[in-house]
Formats: structure tokens, C-alpha cells, sequence
């Protein structure tokens, strides 16, 4: 005996069946007027409206997720979907509250249950509060999957619109306004994001004024950067340039030296003489070094004295020894 088929698909009964779709046109009566795109919730016209009236409740500017070519505060981190826009998500409580100190527009705080308390989350929940950005009590596990692989969030998170990089430009004459005499880093090659994220907190530390990436072939501002610079990326702005070699040759008009880190240098860091003076750092990878281009466009390539026992340096730690001995020469001649 043959099996039996699916009973809408043979023979049988007229009119509509099971799974056919067909209704009685009576039972479309009486519901009244389709609602508005719009005000349809699960609608992806719905969620962008809901993520607008979130974004402007939490007191940002603009639209939400808008790039901006210039200025801005550089605050992101590990990226997911919101509905119908990017974001990031930044996690760990250093980092969090630091983005919330720093009044970025973030969407969502996220905390986890029955979390303990300390003073720094007690601020950020104070602030959240304030801003009247929601808090949402979540699971470990809701955290563990929003802050990614080995992401260590610390029962915190916060959901903020992705990173607005500043111009180059912009960042100098910020600086040369102030009356400060300009010290910048600018990254060559370097793709590891947590190279970038040490060098973010060593710039701050030491008193840079900013970092300077190249567009293309460079860790960004993810996650992992994020973490590693411990919430400086909400105090240090990170700007994109087009091409590096062209954009150092700009800052070398307006009278900015280009120092370049290499352990083959002409000149070593303790007899540094440009230290004092409107200076942009740039470290190279930490296998091909330098580009040939933009060494040759730096005005002095330094070394880094070092022990026989250690071949070279880790790229964030020599350009952290490199800011710190700019800082202190500076420092000793106020």
C-alpha cells in the first residue's frame, strides 16, 4: 500500500484547506485600517523610529550611528546589530564608565544579575539614570554573548553607536588653538587591535594629543582595543587618514617633525633633540618595521637602546618608552 500524501495536495474537499492561505472575506471585517509602517513594532520602519526616540531621550545629536568626517568623540568598541543600525558594544567597567563619563549617546546600559556592587558601578548606574539611558538587568550568559569571544565584560556593558574617527587636520589646529605644542602618534601597519588599544592609554598618559591611522591594512577601534586602553579611548581622539605618507608630509608644512621608530635608527631616544618641538611619532610593524615610503618621508629614524638578550620591542611598548622620554625631556624644560 502506497503512504498517504499531503491531504492539500491531492484531491479532496473545495474551497480552502489547511495551510492554503484562504480566509473568508468576512474575516478581514472589522480590523480597521492597516497601521503605519511605522508604528508597527516588529516592522524594521518601527525599530528604526524606536531607535531614534532612544537616541534623542539619551540626549545625542545628530542621527543615529552617523559618521562624522571630522571631530567627535572616539568612544567604540566590539561590534553587533541593533535592530536596523550598527553598534557597538563596550564592555568591562573601566571602559563603560569612562564612555558614560564621556557622555557618549549610548542607547542601553546592560548589568548583570545580582552583580557586586562597587563604586564604579554605583556611578554608572547613577548615570544612566540621569541621562535616562535604560538599564537592563541581564544573565552572565546574555553578557558572555554580547562582549564576544575572551571578552571579559565584569558584569557590565554599554550600547553606544559605532566609532567616530576625527580628520587629521582637525586634531592639529585643536591643538596648535590650544597653544600646546603638538605630539601625535601615528600607527604603521599595526593590525593588532590591542597593540592599538596600550598605545591609546600611553598616548593619554603621557600627554599626546591623539593617534593617526592609516585607512587601510590597520587595527581599528574594536572591542579589544577598547579594553586594552582601560577607557582611554574616551579621552583620546583616533583619526583616519587617507594615505599616511601624504598626510605626515602635510603635518611636515605646517612644522611638524616626523619621528620614526626603528631599531636600525640614526639617532638613539636619550639624544633625542626634536623632543620639544611640535613632534608626530610614527611606529611601524612589528615584523616589516617601517614602510619604505613613510621612512624615507620621516625627518629622523630613532632607536630604542636595548639589552643584547631581547631582540626588539613589543610596537606598544617602544612607542609607550618613546612618549615617555618626549613627556619627560618636555617636562624638564618648563
Amino acid at each position: 500500500m502506497a503512504k498517504q500524501g499531503n491531504p492539500s495536495a491531492g484531491k479532496g474537499k473545495k474551497g480552502p484547506t489547511k495551510g492554503s492561505g484562504g480566509k473568508g472575506r468576512s474575516s478581514l471585517e472589522g480590523r480597521g485600517p492597516t497601521p503605519k509602517a511605522e508604528d508597527r513594532a516588529w516592522h524594521p520602519a518601527g525599530k528604526r523610529k524606536a531607535a531614534a526616540e532612544r537616541y534623542a531621550a539619551s540626549g545625542g545629536k545628530g542621527k543615529p550611528g552617523q559618521r562624522q568626517t571630522s571631530g567627535g568623540n572616539p568612544n567604540r568598541s566590539a561590534r553587533s546589530k541593533d535592530n536596523t543600525t550598527e553598534v557597538e558594544v563596550v564592555t568591562g567597567r573601566n571602559s563603560v564608565l569612562e564612555a558614560l563619563r564621556a557622555k557618549i549617546p549610548a542607547s542601553a546600559f546592560y548589568i548583570a544579575q545580582r552583580v557586586e556592587m562597587d563604586d564604579r558601578v554605583k556611578e554608572m548606574l547613577s548615570i544612566a539614570t540621569n541621562r535616562g539611558i535604560p538599564v537592563l538587568e541581564v544573565t552572565r550568559q546574555e553578557l558572555d554573548r554580547m562582549a564576544g569571544f575572551d571578552g571579559v565584560h565584569q558584569g557590565v556593558a554599554v550600547k553606544v553607536p559605532p566609532y567616530e574617527y576625527a580628520h587629521p587636520q582637525d586634531l592639529l589646529e585643536a591643538v596648535i588653538d590650544k597653544g600646546e605644542v603638538p605630539l601625535f602618534v601615528a600607527l604603521d601597519g599595526i593590525t593588532d587591535p590591542r597593540n592599538l588599544g596600550a598605545i591609546i592609554r600611553s598616548t593619554g598618559a603621557f600627554g599626546g594629543h591623539g593617534i593617526i591611522l592609516p585607512q587601510r591594512r590597520s587595527a581599528g577601534v574594536n572591542s579589544a582595543a577598547w579594553k586594552t586602553s582601560a577607557g582611554a579611548a574616551a579621552r583620546v581622539p583616533v583619526a583616519l587618514a587617507t594615505n599616511l605618507t601624504t598626510q605626515l608630509k602635510e603635518f611636515k608644512k605646517q612644522g611638524v617633525f616626523v619621528l620614526g621608530l626603528d631599531g636600525d635608527g640614526d639617532v638613539l631616544l636619550p639624544e633625542l633633540q626634536l623632543a620639544d618641538r611640535p613632534v608626530v611619532i610614527v611606529t611601524g610593524s612589528e615584523g616589516k618595521g617601517l614602510s619604505r615610503l613613510v621612512a624615507e618621508t620621516c625627518d629622523q629614524i630613532v632607536s630604542i637602546p636595548i639589552s643584547a638578550v631581547t631582540e626588539s620591542l613589543n610596537a606598544g611598548i617602544a612607542t609607550s618608552v618613546a612618549l615617555y622620554q618626549v613627556s619627560s625631556i618636555r617636562n624638564a624644560k618648563k
